[in-house]
């Protein structure tokens, strides 16, 4: 049977096993401060050549120092294999197995002798995917159980006793079910077969995770980068990775997650942030212009706006040299021209190879008169004032910005090059009514800053990296999609989402319509549906809106069953409009039942998160001050005295709580611009919490909850 020990109450009755356990993390501990101590002492003073490599050098020290970090509260290792042979061989008969700690990071001793392994290692596999049907090797798969970074309980399973019984893993759960007090916990101790699989796939292909709330799938995604810069780190240390989430609340949560797997080059950003470097984002478009300017199709509008500046030439290119003069007819730098277009190459490319081919053209007649001119000639042809004129009249230089600007502000230049693609209406839906005067002065939008994006890279290749985490992938647009996918287009990406969650008027209807955009169509396509965050009753209430707002889409079956986790309740009362949502029982009763709610779920160890339609926020900032509560915005860091967290349900994507309170459904619906994205914002709020949510409402309940 398995055996399940709990804490001692003293040190002269902790049992054997647990005390060896405790000695070898004690051992561990000391073994990386040693090697910490050991890269601390190094001495580079005579091994560099000059001030440059020493600094590299020492940049590289440091970020090894910071890498060899104990984390005092975070379980140094989780688990222990003890292999029923030799790892890659077999044993003499009797002899024991090997046996491994299962860990965060690699850990030495001054021998360099392992005392734990990495989980990304080979080895470590078994722990997550060894099972009664499959033992692979492993005889015993023990787990450990902590409190405040000290090892307290194990619990072993025996894979190859017929005797013993299958059995979930108290521990297994009650890590699961840990209240989250700080940021966003790795699940690296609790990673299932199925999530194991999705981390540990190639480098090479993309993966699309669909996962439903608690299914892990953005902790799953973030330890896929941890295992690829382990597997390929050489390979990613010159490419890059990246990963991008909705908003910035987001990556603050999440950016504590890679650091505790010893990760930390990787980058982070919102796609806001991947666009906007030529631009500063100061204005806003309404849904529909919003829309159009998203579709794919405006691609192919920028395509033609930037090919509409080549021009063909009028007259030859005649280069004067010492006492001679070298002509290039119309007709064959027409040639030239029409030769580079035919190739599609990007504008800026071509605009760089006209000027040579001009030149070359020229030496060509230098030779055959006789002169044997060198490349340095042509360098020197291309540069001449007669070839510079001659690309700057048929192939200019092109701004990106001024591109963008010139189609959102001329009707007719953009009606010439949207002929056959957008409408008369789209046209008009994305005009300026008043046109900017300039690039600096103009009031641009985010989605115009993907447009100049997307015609800065037709014009310049985009640098692409070696990865690409993108998460809550379902609320791009398709030109958002082109634009991360050109900064993973000789590389590979992890995407993450869940389409029920899809909240933006322009949100991706099917998965291979996103990755078609993001040009990673042969991309596998992943379902989580097993949730291990969430309790049974809270998903199965909030999935009962999946009909309205996913239609086909599997609902997930949470392992978590709470009784009493959902309580929804109505405020009694008057009559009157809050938030967008008629509201019986008048704001102040609303606003003091959600507070009374929060109190009572304070009583409770964990995080609680208060969430409300954008427009409620005000006011229930308003009576949580007033009634004595300080609260934190969304992405800062709970702690132990504060632990209570306003958050607009339009930040609410991505996040978890122990306990939530919701506010007013119905105004988290009408704070939308259709009634699908409301629902799906609902959703959103209502799949929030880990321990208990409490639903308060005094307007009735949208039709699809009832």
């Amino acid at each position: 049977m398995p055996a399940h020990v709990a804490e001692a109450a003293d040190s002269d009755s902790t049992p054997a096993p647990l005390a060896h356990e405790r000695a070898h993390l004690a051992a561990s501990r000391a073994a990386l401060r040693g090697m910490r101590e050991d890269v601390q002492a190094l001495d580079i003073a005579d091994v560099t050549a000059n001030w440059v490599n020493a600094e590299v050098l020492q940049s590289q020290i440091d970020d090894r120092i910071k890498a060899l970090a104990d984390l005092s509260h975070t379980p140094l290792f989780f688990g222990r294999l003890d292999y029923l042979h030799a790892v890659g061989g077999e044993l003499a008969e009797g002899a024991e197995g090997e046996r491994f700690y299962i860990g965060r990071r690699h850990v030495h001793d001054a021998a360099g002798d392992p005392m734990v392994i990495d989980w990304r290692a080979p080895v470590s596999q078994p722990y997550y995917q060894a099972s009664r049907k499959n033992p692979q090797n492993v005889g015993l798969r023990r787990r450990f159980g902590y409190t405040g970074g000290e090892l307290t309980a194990y619990e072993d399973e025996h894979l190859t006793d017929p005797a013993e019984a299958e059995h979930t893993s108290k521990l297994l759960q009650a890590e699961i079910e840990r209240p989250r007090v700080g940021p966003m916990r790795d699940i690296v101790a609790t990673i299932q077969p199925e999530q194991d699989e999705i981390v540990r796939s190639g480098l090479g292909g993309t993966v699309c995770v669909q996962g439903g709330p608690g299914t892990g799938k953005t902790a799953v995604g973030l330890h896929r980068v941890a295992y690829l810069l382990y597997a390929h780190r050489e390979r990613l240390a010159r490419t890059g990775t990246l990963v991008v989430g909705p908003n910035r609340s987001f990556l603050h949560y999440i950016e504590q997650v890679l650091p505790a797997l010893g990760e930390l080059e990787v980058r982070q950003a919102t796609v806001d942030d991947l666009v906007t470097a030529g631009v500063e984002v100061r204005g806003t478009d309404e849904a529909a212009a919003a829309v159009v300017k998203g579709d794919a199709r405006m691609a192919e509008v920028l395509r033609r706006a930037i090919r509409s500046h080549v021009s063909a030439p009028t007259e030859p290119v005649v280069v004067v040299r010492g006492s001679r003069r070298w002509r290039v007819p119309v007709y064959e730098v027409q040639e030239m021209v029409d030769e580079l277009l035919a190739r599609d190459m990007r504008y800026g490319a071509a605009h760089e190879a006209l000027p040579q081919r001009i030149a070359h053209a020229v030496l060509v007649r230098m030779e055959e008169a006789g002169e044997a001119p060198d490349d340095r000639v042509q360098n020197a042809v291309a540069r001449n004032p007669a070839v510079k004129a001659a690309v700057k009249a048929v192939w200019p230089a092109v701004d990106p910005a001024k591109v963008v600007l010139r189609l959102l502000s001329d009707a007719e230049f953009l009606a010439a090059h949207a002929e056959g693609l957008l409408s008369e209406d789209e046209q008009k839906v994305i005009l300026w009514a008043k046109p900017a005067r300039s690039v600096r002065s103009a009031r641009w939008s985010a989605a115009d800053a993907v447009l100049i994006d997307e015609a800065g890279d037709l014009i310049s290749r985009t640098h692409s990296l070696g990865h690409v985490v993108l998460d809550e992938a379902q609320d791009l647009s398709p030109m958002q999609y082109r634009a991360v996918g050109r900064r993973c287009s000789t590389g590979s990406a992890t995407v993450l989402g869940d389409l029920a969650q899809g909240t933006t008027p322009w949100s991706t209807e099917s998965w291979g319509e996103a990755l078609f955009h993001l040009g990673k169509a042969d991309a596998v396509v992943e379902e989580l549906t097993a949730g291990f965050r969430v309790p049974r009753e809270v998903i199965a209430y909030a999935s009962r809106l999946l009909p309205a707002i996913s239609p086909g889409l599997a609902a997930v079956e949470s392992v978590r069953e709470s009784p009493g986790s959902l309580v929804v309740r109505e405020v009694a009362g008057g009559a009157e409009v809050a938030g967008g949502a008629e509201v019986a029982g008048g704001a102040d009763e609303v606003a003091a039942a959600v507070v009374a709610a929060c109190e009572e779920s304070l009583r409770h160890e964990g995080s609680i998160g208060l969430i409300a339609a954008d427009a409620r926020i005000p006011v229930l900032g308003a009576a949580l001050t007033a009634a004595g509560h300080t609260y934190l915005s969304p992405g800062e860091e709970t702690t132990a005295a504060s632990r209570l967290t306003l958050v607009p349900a339009s930040l609410a994507k991505g996040l978890e709580y122990d306990y939530v309170v919701l506010d007013e459904p119905a105004a988290v619906v009408d704070g939308e611009p259709d009634e699908r994205t409301g629902l799906r914002r609902l959703y959103v709020a209502l799949t929030r919490a880990v321990s208990g949510l409490t639903v308060l409402h005094a307007a009735p309940l949208p039709g699809a909850l009832a």
